[in-house]
């Protein structure tokens, strides 16, 4: 089919939510590196230039990619309390992140951010404000909420093994190079612990972070101690 019959075929107008929604769709199947703005138009049915109309460039579209995946971040309004608040909302966004792939380095890199990547941040904050958290401790706590959220996901999304299966057969192609005995201790979390059934590596995310919460809530009305450069010491080497 060519690009003129599939353009006379096409009667769904082009708008920026169409055009947005197909490349959330492309950059899933084959990553961001693949998504052109040549390609795009081919998926609508359309010459590249026509995008052009609704968007300056592909960076833009990159954007609006990253506020569609914000969109599908339950946000922490709603619920009793903080730590319900920020246990739901750490979940849902490790989840969108494990579905859209390409965006866990983009999330937190747009200089011209939408609209959901904006009330994101805004919930996430309020909800710590409101209870109990003073403005440094709430930008502490949203900083190691998310530097756990994303490199449990980036680590999840890199493993060697997918499946129960897959496990044993990594496990023997690691230690097989080496003599028995050589490493105890990842022999003994394998065969203990990995290789056990109903093991999976996606229940250890609320186990750890069920600990992060816990430590969030012994200084949640402590008022944060700001870190900030340190002070040189006469002491210290020139």
């Amino acid at each position: 089919m060519t690009t003129r019959t599939i353009r006379s075929a096409r009667r769904t107008p082009l708008t920026r939510d169409l055009v947005l929604e197909t490349a959330l769709r492309l950059a899933d199947v084959g990553g961001l590196e693949s998504f052109s703005m040549r390609k795009l138009g081919q998926e609508l049915g359309v010459e590249a230039m026509a995008l052009y109309y609704h968007f300056a460039n592909k960076d833009e579209i990159v954007d609006g990619m990253v506020d569609l995946v914000f969109a599908e971040v339950e946000l922490p309004t709603g619920s009793p309390d903080w730590r319900t608040a920020m246990r739901r909302r750490a979940i849902s966004l490790r989840d969108a992140l494990l579905r859209h792939r390409w965006a866990i380095g983009l999330m937190e890199s747009r200089r011209h951010p939408g609209p959901a990547n904006l009330r994101h941040h805004d919930a996430v904050i309020g909800s710590l404000r409101a209870d109990g958290f003073d403005i440094v401790g709430a930008a502490h706590a949203y900083s190691l909420l998310d530097s756990y959220i994303y490199g449990f996901a980036l680590t999840k999304m890199n493993l060697p093994f997918e499946t129960q299966e897959d496990i044993g057969e990594v496990a023997q192609a690691m230690l097989a190079p080496f003599a028995e005995g050589a490493y105890p201790y990842m022999l003994e979390i394998l065969t203990e612990h990995v290789m056990q059934p109903g093991y999976d590596y996606a229940d250890e995310f609320e186990y750890g972070l069920e600990m992060i919460l816990d430590s969030l809530e012994g200084v949640r009305q402590v008022p944060a101690r700001h870190v900030g450069p340190r002070t040189r010491s006469p002491r210290d080497p020139a």
